[in-house]
C-alpha cells in the first residue's frame, strides 16, 4: 500500500488506504441491492489513521473520528465525552473503584440518529408481499428510542473477577422489549429437585400473560398487518384443534395460562460421541396455571409443524403422564431417512417440563421422592451468589465450567480432525486456528471453575452482574 502522511491538529497521523475485499471472510459483507433502471451505488474506499502520542495509541476510520481526540491532546476544547449528562450519571454508578475495564454506548444518540436514516426500500418501486418496515417505528415499539445508555465494567478481585451490564432506561418511559425485560424482584433461587449433576441452570421469573400482551402490542404498534399474521396462525391452530374438541381455545390453554416461572438445567452428555457432546440432556419448566390445558395447547401448536399420527401414545410414569410429540426431521437427498425424534412432555410441581432427552424429564418426576442430590448445596455455589447480590432479582443463571469447558476442548479438538464443524468460522479465521494444539484437557482443568450471574431492575434501569470465583486448586 502507499502510505500518505496528514497533520491533525500538529499530530502526525499515518494514513492506510483500505480496499473493499480487505476483510473478506472476516467481517459479513452487506450485499448490494440493484433495482430494474438503477445502477448500484459504489462502496466507498476506507482508510485508517493512526498515530502515537506519548504512551497512547490512537487508531480510527475517518479523519473526523481521530480529529477530536487529536485536539484533546494538543490542548484543544474540542466537547468530550465526560460532558455528557448520560455518561456523566453512569461513570458515578457503574464505574466506581477503578475498574480493570470499561465501555459505554450512547443510546440516545445512537437510536436517534438510527430513527432519522432513510429506510433502504423507502423510495422502491419494488413489490412487496409484506409491509415495509419503517426503522423509526420499529426503535419506538420496542423502546429502544427510550434507552439512554448501556455500560459494563470489569473488576479483578483477589477471590475473582465481576462483570457488571447496565442499560439506563428510567422506568416511567419502559415500552416494548425494555418493558419486557424489567423482570420482578423475585426469588430465582435453585430448587431442591434440580440435581448437582447439573451443568448449567438458568431460572428467569417472567411473568408469560404479562409478557404475550406487551409483545402482542409491541407488533401491533409495528405493523397491524404482521399482528393480524400471528393471530391467523393462532386461529389455524384453533380450527384444526377444535375438530376434536370444540371448546379447544389456544389463547385460554397456553398463552393466558402462563405463570411466572421459567427454568432450565442441562447435565453432561450422556455419551463419548460428537453427538452427545453436541447435544447434551436439557429440560425446559414453565409455570402454568392449568398443566393439562398447557400441554394440549403445546401439542397443538407441535400438529402445525409436524404429523403426530405415528407419535406414541402417552405412557404413566410413577402417577404422570410422558407425552411424545413428533419433530419434523430433515431429508437429504439420497441419504437415509432421518431416524423419528420426539419431544417429550410431562407435568409435576405446577411446571410443565420439556425435553428432548426422556431419561432427564423421568428424573425431574422422581425428584419429589427425595432421592436427587440438590444442585444448591454444592460448594461455592452459596458464596457466590452471594458476591453478586444473591438470587433475589428475578434472574439466576450457573455454570459448572470445569465441566462445559470439558465438553468444549473435546469439541475443538476434533473440528481440527475435520468433523466439518469449522465451517461455523469464517475462511480465514480457519487458517488462523488450529485446534489440534489444545493440551489434554486434565492439565488445564485447575483453571476452570464456575461462574454465577443475576439480573435485576430497578428504577433506573436493567442491571446484570456475573462473578467468576478464582478456582479453589490457583490457591
Amino acid at each position: 500500500r502507499t502510505l500518505r502522511q496528514q497533520t491533525i491538529h500538529g499530530l502526525d497521523f499515518t494514513v492506510v488506504p483500505l480496499a473493499s475485499n480487505d476483510f473478506s471472510g472476516i467481517l459479513p459483507q452487506r450485499t448490494p441491492v440493484s433495482e430494474i433502471g438503477r445502477e448500484p451505488k459504489p462502496a466507498k474506499p476506507g482508510a485508517i489513521y493512526f498515530t502515537q502520542y506519548q504512551s497512547l495509541l490512537v487508531a480510527g476510520n475517518s479523519a473526523k473520528a481521530v480529529e477530536a481526540v487529536a485536539a484533546h491532546l494538543t490542548g484543544g476544547s474540542a466537547p468530550a465525552i465526560a460532558d455528557d449528562a448520560n455518561f456523566a450519571a453512569d461513570r458515578i454508578s457503574q464505574f466506581h473503584n477503578s475498574p480493570l475495564y470499561y465501555g459505554w454506548f450512547n443510546g440516545s444518540k445512537f437510536f436517534g440518529m438510527l430513527a432519522t436514516v432513510p429506510d433502504d426500500d423507502a423510495d422502491s418501486d419494488a413489490p412487496s408481499f409484506m409491509p415495509r418496515m419503517n426503522t423509526a417505528k420499529i426503535l419506538a415499539a420496542a423502546g429502544l428510542d427510550k434507552l439512554k445508555s448501556a455500560s459494563f465494567a470489569v473488576r479483578e478481585q483477589p477471590d475473582g473477577s465481576t462483570v457488571t451490564m447496565h442499560l439506563s432506561a428510567p422506568e416511567s418511559t419502559r415500552t416494548g422489549l425494555l418493558k419486557m425485560l424489567a423482570i420482578a424482584p423475585k426469588e430465582a433461587g435453585i430448587p431442591a429437585f434440580v440435581p448437582a449433576s447439573a451443568t448449567k441452570f438458568t431460572r428467569i421469573r417472567l411473568d408469560g400473560r404479562q409478557t404475550w400482551a406487551d409483545l402482542q402490542k409491541m407488533i401491533a404498534n409495528i405493523s397491524p398487518q404482521y399482528l393480524a399474521s400471528l393471530n391467523a396462525v393462532i386461529d389455524m391452530a384453533n380450527t384444526l384443534a377444535q375438530q376434536k374438541d370444540p371448546g379447544f381455545d389456544l389463547r385460554t390453554a397456553l398463552f393466558n395460562n402462563l405463570g411466572d416461572d421459567i427454568i432450565s438445567y442441562e447435565k453432561p452428555p450422556a455419551g463419548d460421541s460428537l453427538a452427545d457432546e453436541s447435544s447434551p440432556p436439557a429440560l425446559y419448566l414453565i409455570a402454568v396455571n392449568n398443566a393439562d390445558q398447557a400441554i394440549n395447547g403445546i401439542k397443538t401448536l407441535m400438529s402445525l409443524t409436524a404429523p403426530q399420527a405415528g407419535a406414541p401414545a402417552p405412557r404413566d410414569y410413577r402417577g404422570h403422564k410422558i407425552y411424545s410429540i413428533a419433530q419434523r426431521t430433515r431429508r437429504i437427498p439420497g441419504a437415509d431417512p432421518a431416524p423419528s425424534s420426539y419431544l417429550y412432555l410431562s407435568s409435576s410441581s405446577g411446571y410443565v417440563a420439556i425435553s428432548k432427552d426422556v431419561g432427564i424429564l423421568e428424573e425431574f418426576l422422581r425428584s419429589s421422592e427425595g432421592s436427587v442430590k440438590p444442585l444448591r448445596e454444592s460448594p461455592g455455589i452459596a458464596e457466590a451468589a452471594a458476591q453478586i447480590g444473591g438470587t433475589g432479582g428475578g434472574l439466576f443463571s450457573y455454570e459448572n465450567q470445569r465441566e462445559t469447558m470439558r465438553a468444549a476442548f473435546k469439541l475443538l479438538k476434533a473440528s481440527a480432525s475435520g468433523d466439518g464443524s469449522m465451517r461455523m468460522l469464517p475462511p480465514l479465521f480457519r487458517d488462523w486456528t488450529d485446534f489440534s494444539l489444545l493440551p489434554a484437557y486434565d492439565t488445564v482443568a485447575k483453571y476452570f471453575y464456575l461462574s454465577v450471574f443475576n439480573g435485576s431492575a430497578n428504577a433506573g434501569g436493567l442491571s446484570l452482574k456475573i462473578f467468576t470465583p478464582r478456582p479453589p486448586q490457583l490457591n
